[in-house]
């Protein structure tokens, strides 16, 4: 899975015989290249989760341990397990998807050869970041996608994209040197950079004030690529200016990385400084809970000039809220719902980047006051398929029973109801009081947008243009991520009884 995707960056780079394009032009054989070898590595995820042991998902599964690089006993060791195998899927899927839509609609700039490249090199990364199991190669998996990501802004993004992709460079790039101190501090006090043999440590060869040292430093640079508030300025800007399937994946993978790293490296190796910090990650958490829900409160109002990428931006600072305070109960049960709710938002911000997009390409705009002010708002009207998925997207996003977007945040906020041994249960039920609130202007803010962008006077919308509804090629990205949305919501134990077992091995069993 790792491979294929790089040898597939490094063949977009070469020329394609004309042999080999059976009667395509270049930049259809290159664009075809990446659904190919995406499309391969989504086959391979499949099977990996087919062959996958669903009876013990605690246990590291498909390993590979080889020394790497003896003097530093930094190991070449990867593998899976309940945790990271549906992220695994999901980079594969997204990858795959945004490939297939890039196909129709390629985002203008350099062209379809670096394009593929960076695309494949990011999802390299991306996947490297999921499966790798020593602490110094999950460091430069983690700044693997920074340099693909920068360039996809740059040269596919719109409006103001040099400064936006300088902007999440610099963000990333700081936090990242301060996640780095903290890994190699792990790591030389415990004698090993092996993530497994640290969780399996738990803390006990590293002293409480290495363990508050450790877990703030890597925290930091983990928190800078979450988004936690204040950590969270680049994003907004970073969203409006990408291209579509830069936003995707954007939102729906790279967010996820910096959870991911609290849960697999913090939670376990450094539970001690976990412990103090966690009711300040909890109080963040729910300021960006709040504080995104009322940006885009504000962003929905008429007259306010919002952009819909920008508005979607902000909500994932909300939505990641909901992540981070599940982690920060340090509990079993706020954990998982952390774990969902970065699937969830993943699929359902995902499709809401897409849809956006597609709105974009068919006005030349995302700014709110225009679309509702050229369309009557009446989007049901003019393009009825498109405008009945982004209502599904939308009420997905703000947490209808039923739907994926339900389940972790309603878990998140029953382990803050009842956190950790030792941690103050008064300020958690603030933080889940805070947290509840938040989940009431996610739906006020949203409901206005579908108001603004959606409904509207017949009669005006029938006088106006049809616009092109949902195109095929919009159609196949778009229904896997709208049917796995529901599939989860109705089934979350296909989910949780693969993070459960896994979550109580990371505590210690308990």
């Amino acid at each position: 899975m790792l491979g294929l995707p790089l040898l597939g960056a490094a063949g977009a780079l070469l020329p394609i015989p004309s042999a080999l394009r059976m009667g395509r032009t270049r930049e259809q054989a290159l664009l075809g290249l990446g659904v190919i070898v995406t499309g391969a590595v989504l086959v391979l995820a499949v099977v990996l989760a087919a062959g996958f042991d669903h009876d013990h998902p605690g246990t590291m599964q498909a390993t590979t341990d080889l020394d790497w690089i003896p003097a530093l006993r930094i190991h070449f060791h990867l593998g899976v397990d309940g945790i990271s195998l549906p992220l695994l899927v999901l980079t594969a899927l997204l990858t795959f998807l945004c490939a297939l839509y890039s196909c129709f609609s390629l985002p203008k700039g350099l062209g379809p050869q670096a394009f593929v490249a960076l695309l494949l090199l990011l999802e390299t990364g991306t996947l490297a970041t999921f499966a790798v199991l020593d602490l110094m190669l999950f460091f430069l998996a983690f700044e693997t996608v920074l340099i693909p990501m920068y360039f996809l802004i740059a040269r596919w993004g719109g409006q103001d994209r040099e400064r936006s992709a300088l902007r999440f460079i610099v963000y990333t790039v700081l936090g990242s040197v301060i996640m780095l101190l903290g890994l190699l501090l792990i790591g030389v006090k415990a004698g090993t950079f092996d993530m497994v043999t640290l969780a399996t440590d738990n803390g006990s060869h590293l002293s409480h004030s290495t363990q508050l040292i450790a877990a703030l430093a890597v925290g930091l640079g983990l928190a800078v690529k979450a988004p936690m508030w204040p950590l969270h300025s680049w994003l907004p800007d970073a969203h409006t200016a990408a291209p579509t399937v830069g936003s995707v994946l954007l939102a729906g993978v790279l967010l996820k990385m910096g959870t991911y790293g609290m849960v697999r490296i913090l939670l376990p190796e450094t539970p001690g400084g976990m412990h103090t910090y966690a009711p300040y990650l909890g109080a963040f958490a729910v300021i960006g809970i709040v504080y995104g829900s009322l940006a885009c409160l504000a962003l929905a109002r008429q007259g306010n000039g919002g952009d819909l990428k920008r508005l979607i931006a902000y909500s994932s600072v909300g939505h990641m809220g909901f992540v981070l305070l599940g982690i920060a109960t340090l509990t079993t049960t706020g954990v998982n719902g952390a774990l969902f709710a970065n699937i969830a938002h993943g699929l359902i911000t995902g499709l809401l980047f897409f849809l956006v997009g597609a709105v974009k390409d068919r006005y030349g705009t995302s700014d709110l006051d225009q679309l509702s002010g050229r369309t009557g708002a009446a989007l049901y009207g003019r393009a009825p398929r498109l405008g009945g998925l982004l209502a599904f997207a939308a009420v997905a996003s703000l947490g209808l029973p039923g739907l994926a977007g339900f389940w972790g945040e309603m878990l998140a906020m029953f382990g803050s109801f009842k956190p950790a041994a030792g941690l103050s249960r008064p300020a958690y039920l603030t933080f889940t009081a805070i947290a509840a609130f938040g989940t009431l202007l996610t739906a006020a803010y949203l409901l206005t947008v579908l108001r603004r962008v959606c409904m509207g006077d017949r009669e005006t919308a029938e006088a106006r243009p049809v616009l092109a509804d949902v195109r095929g090629y919009e159609f196949a990205a778009w229904t896997p991520l709208a049917a796995l949305t529901v599939v989860a919501g109705l089934w979350p134990a296909v989910l949780l009884g693969l993070t459960e077992p896994a979550v109580r091995t990371l505590f210690g069993g308990n």
